[in-house]
């Protein structure tokens, strides 16, 4: 698969969180090919320093709770310390739990919100900070498929990632008069890890074989097969470049077709 090259991310530097695996690890690949110098900030400090030995290209690990302010906070000023600035924020970590609505406990409930919106609130605040200092820079951040449409047994979870647009929607219009642009992306069925803990979650929720539930996803989607984290990946890096100059405050949808609105 040829993918498209940005010559002009070439020297940026960039902070992603939940860089360690999944989507976060594909993104910072993604970027590091484009010669991008990426801080993987991830709360599993060991998985952040196998992804930053892995992709070498200046990559280094950061350990980073992103429910606590003043992790974020020290984090990111280190990796400033060591990359020399940064010009992105991926704001990428994410968890999700499984249950009927009806039986949510407030853990549960406060678990998502705590990683998926407070941190999505804390990271781009404190990057937001400096990228207003400099007058330039550009965040994206992960929303989901379920940010679109109310994901049945996924209600709490659905509910933090809406919350995610709607602060980035938000901070868009208030940062763009100083050039700083702020898009999400939307994942729909992306095979990492979480995948494979919801399907078993869902399969046991509803009674029915972990291998129906991979071929009801398969059967929601279009283009016909399981979503990749370099599906995402590349959209990520095309918003981080000047092809996407104009596009502010957007939740691009990366679902193969399974959300077309």
């Amino acid at each position: 698969m040829t993918h498209p090259v940005f010559p002009e991310l070439s020297g940026r530097r960039a902070f992603l969180t939940g860089g360690g695996t999944g989507i976060g690890l594909a993104i910072a690949r993604a970027l590091a090919a484009q010669g991008v110098a990426v801080a993987i900030a991830d709360i599993n400090l060991k998985s952040a320093e196998d992804a930053a030995a892995e992709i070498g290209n200046s990559a280094i690990a950061v350990e980073i709770d992103v429910r606590k302010r003043s992790s974020v906070e020290a984090a990111f000023s280190t990796a400033l310390e060591r990359l020399g600035d940064i010009d992105i924020l991926i704001a990428n970590a994410g968890v999700s739990t499984m249950q009927k609505a009806l039986e949510l406990t407030d853990e549960e409930w406060d678990f998502n919100f705590d990683v998926n919106t407070r941190g999505i609130f804390l990271t781009n605040q404190i990057s937001g900070r400096h990228f207003s200092q400099k007058g330039s820079g550009c965040i994206v951040n992960t929303a989901s498929l379920a940010a679109k449409v109310g994901a049945p047994l996924l209600a709490h979870y659905s509910a933090s990632k809406f919350a995610v647009l709607g602060w980035t929607q938000a901070l868009a219009r208030e940062l763009a008069p100083q050039g700083i642009r702020v898009n999400a992306v939307c994942p729909g069925f992306v095979k990492t890890g979480m995948q494979s803990r919801e399907i078993e979650w869902e399969a046991t929720l509803r009674g029915i074989s972990p291998e129906q539930v991979f071929n009801e996803y398969v059967g929601q989607t279009p283009l016909g097969r399981i979503e990749t984290p370099e599906d995402v990946a590349d959209v990520v890096v095309f918003l981080c470049s000047e092809s996407a100059r104009f596009m502010t405050g957007q939740g691009i949808n990366v679902t193969g077709g399974v959300y077309m609105t």
